[in-house]
């Protein structure tokens, strides 16, 4: 590919030619030349910076308010893409399902079948008949992207990879994944295997809206396991207030990364597909999340900023530019494709999803009935307590589907966090129909310094007023 050059080195060479033209001295030229010889190096290692990212037919990108849903950018978030190792985010969300409802279990023990053990690398090199336990396969699959646990949790819920490849989609239809298909739990190439931007937008926010227990999940920074250390292949990781998600790459599909963040009351999530290279990936996705905030910022001090995209444009206007929209699938994959420099052969189950909706289980609804609508009961101390009139404040640490999840999830809150059990909670249906757990009567200093407690450990937490 034909590198471009920047104005300043095509302005330096220029006047080497002018210098030599008028008789300038060989002195002057070689300076000049050698500044803009300088300039051409640079581009040429820095190929994130030179390149925008958005040049190319594989680029899709969106930013959106977590909480909100709001989206800040998108750029083609709708076009059909390769999500790659991304796949592994709604392997973990079925999985969370599966905890939440009590079917699966951390400790429970996953053996490795012929077929898990035979998916190419990225993998944890655990042979067929080998065991490991739920908890790690999963603590793998978020850090490390193994593709042979990947397929090895597929089994152990769905029964065979392609069944459960199947409840993937019918659960990502039930998301609003309106654009997404999925044919493996581990995203190794198949043409069939597709989705977007905003559809992984979409899956993260319900990670963090449906399963806050199982989140940490995705900002395990390395794992040790049989010896051996298996680090986390997300760079962003290292940048404050970043607490997650995923990584993904196949030839076909480029660098994707979904990232979340949170700065002060703020979280984005962004979603950058068709990266060239790991460094334009990580360049590009701060960039994205700078500007994000730089919104919110704004708002914070009273600015009207109705359509942030406009301000995406305007900030990235230096360094990227836009280019047409393109929403044509791209060429059918290669027959051969690497993820992290193996050869891996394109992957060949069929899997129909229409045709097991059936196997779904409702089991939500029995537990939702049993659940009382009753305030989780509060301690002794906490009833003879005089309340306080300035207790009028409280903090929502979760919102959910089932009321059962919303208890349990306050239950699971007190344990993790000693000053809370004298403070009563409460499940209630907001408006929305999801179940929020909150702590309540409590002072706003009180509110306050419980909510950066549990904000440190990377969950959420919204002090509102009762």
């Amino acid at each position: 590919m034909r590198q471009k050059t920047s104005y300043a080195a095509q302005v330096g060479a220029a006047k080497v030619r002018v210098a030599a033209k008028d008789g300038g001295t060989l002195k002057a030229m070689l300076a000049t030349t050698a500044a803009a010889l300088a300039l051409i190096g640079v581009l040429a290692v820095s190929p994130a910076r030179a390149q925008d990212p958005a040049a190319s037919d594989r680029y899709a990108a969106i930013v959106v308010d977590a909480q909100s849903g709001e989206v800040f950018y998108a750029m083609r978030a709708d076009s059909p893409r390769y999500p790659a190792s991304l796949t592994k985010v709604m392997t973990l969300y079925m999985a969370f399902e599966e905890m939440a409802q009590g079917r699966l279990k951390p400790d429970d023990v996953i053996t490795l079948s012929s077929h898990a053990a035979s998916m190419p690398p990225t993998k944890s090199g655990l042979k067929a008949g080998d065991t490991i336990t739920v908890d790690m396969a999963m603590r793998l699959i978020a850090a490390y992207s193994a593709n042979d646990l990947a397929a090895a949790l597929g089994e152990h819920i769905g029964g065979s990879e392609q069944r459960f490849a199947a409840l993937m989609t019918v659960k990502a239809q039930e998301l609003g994944m309106t654009r997404s298909n999925f044919v493996n739990a581990s995203g190794l190439p198949d043409s069939r295997q597709v989705s977007s931007a905003r559809d992984f937008a979409v899956l993260a926010r319900a990670v963090m809206r449906d399963f806050p227990q199982y989140y940490e999940y995705f900002h395990v920074r390395s794992v040790q396991f049989n010896g051996r250390t298996y680090t986390n292949h997300n760079p962003l990781l290292a940048y404050p207030g970043v607490d997650g998600m995923k990584t993904g790459y196949i030839n076909a599909a480029g660098y994707n990364l979904v990232a979340s963040q949170r700065k002060g009351k703020h979280r984005l999530i962004a979603v950058m597909l068709g990266g060239s290279d790991k460094a334009q990936r990580r360049e590009h996705v701060t960039s994205l999340m700078n500007t994000g905030f730089d919104v919110f910022a704004r708002r914070d001090k009273g600015e009207e900023i109705l359509v942030a995209q406009n301000e995406f444009r305007s900030a990235m206007a230096p360094k990227y530019q836009v280019v047409g929209d393109s929403t044509a699938l791209m060429a059918a994959l290669d027959a051969q494709d690497t993820e992290d420099g193996a050869t891996v052969q394109r992957l060949s189950g069929t899997a129909k999803a229409p045709g097991v909706v059936a196997a779904l289980s409702k089991a939500e609804k029995a537990a939702d009935d049993k659940a009382s609508a009753k305030k989780t009961s509060t301690t002794a101390a906490a009833k003879k307590k005089k309340k306080d009139p300035d207790a009028v404040w409280a903090i929502q640490v979760g919102a959910f589907k089932q009321k059962s999840l919303a208890a349990d999830w306050a239950k699971d809150v007190k344990k993790r966090f000693p000053t809370l059990k004298a403070v009563e909670s409460e499940v209630s249906k907001n408006e929305a129909g999801r179940y929020r757990t909150r702590f309540i009567d409590m002072t706003k200093a009180e509110a306050q310094k419980a909510c950066k407690a549990i904000e440190a450990k990377r969950l959420d937490c919204m002090v509102v007023k009762s």
